[in-house]
């Protein structure tokens, strides 16, 4: 009996960390820019569509995401974000080729410190893009805080699937694409309850006020910048 409860518990537990992972479908039916799916795919994950042309040569020529069971919404694709280039014309047709989360396996995290960020990355097995770099990239277009707009845009140019947020209950699992939380996680535990900020390089240009001050390091203008994403 005990070892069927340990079993249990540890199915559950890993259940409840677990990440979104990449879904390989094909296309159904097409009306417009809703289209039908071969396979249940949740709410808010985003991915691409790959047209086949023949003689082995295929491209991607949208993005889609889901809208929950069968259905998805396609939108025009642009190559890791950059406008300059262009854009393939075929339409969406039945048989086309769908990959959920294809950068799933890409992460990045928001944590409170430098311990939970780490103890984090050890936890999911993934590949994790440091924070710092998305602070230059915040600095460089003059933007002053995490706004679901310029996560979006930085996962395009890096190929980031998913963004982690630790809030003070649990780990928040946001696809930048979509914009969309597709899942709650626990926690990551720590011992240090000083730092304030996700970034830990020294950025004059990021909005103290946003995560706190140096002088009143606590963890509630951390949660309180974490809340006003949007």
């Amino acid at each position: 009996m005990k070892k069927l409860l340990f079993l249990l518990l540890l199915n559950y537990s890993l259940f409840a960390d677990t990440l979104p992972n990449r879904i390989t479908t094909t296309i159904t039916s097409v009306d417009t820019n809703n289209v039908q799916v071969a396979t249940s795919v949740p709410q808010g994950t985003s991915g691409i569509v790959i047209h086949s042309y023949g003689n082995k040569l295929s491209a991607i020529t949208h993005l889609i995401v889901s809208t929950g069971d069968k259905q998805a919404t396609i939108y025009p694709y642009q190559e890791l974000g950059d406008t300059k280039l262009p854009n393939i014309k075929s339409s969406v047709e039945k048989g086309d080729k769908v990959i959920f989360g294809n950068f799933y396996s890409n992460l990045l995290l928001i944590a409170p410190n430098e311990e939970s960020y780490r103890k984090a990355t050890q936890k999911f097995k993934r590949n994790f893009i440091h924070p710092d770099i998305y602070a230059m990239d915040l600095i460089l277009n003059g933007e002053h805080k995490i706004s679901f707009d310029n996560l979006k845009a930085f996962a395009q140019k890096n190929q980031i699937g998913l963004v982690l947020i630790t809030t003070k209950e649990n780990i928040m699992v946001l696809d930048p694409i979509s914009s969309k939380y597709l899942a709650t996680l626990p926690p990551i535990t720590t011992l240090n309850t000083t730092a304030i900020s996700p970034f830990y390089a020294r950025f004059e240009q990021i909005s103290n006020g946003f995560f706190g001050t140096e002088s009143n390091q606590k963890f509630l203008e951390y949660y309180q910048g974490i809340g006003q994403i949007q």
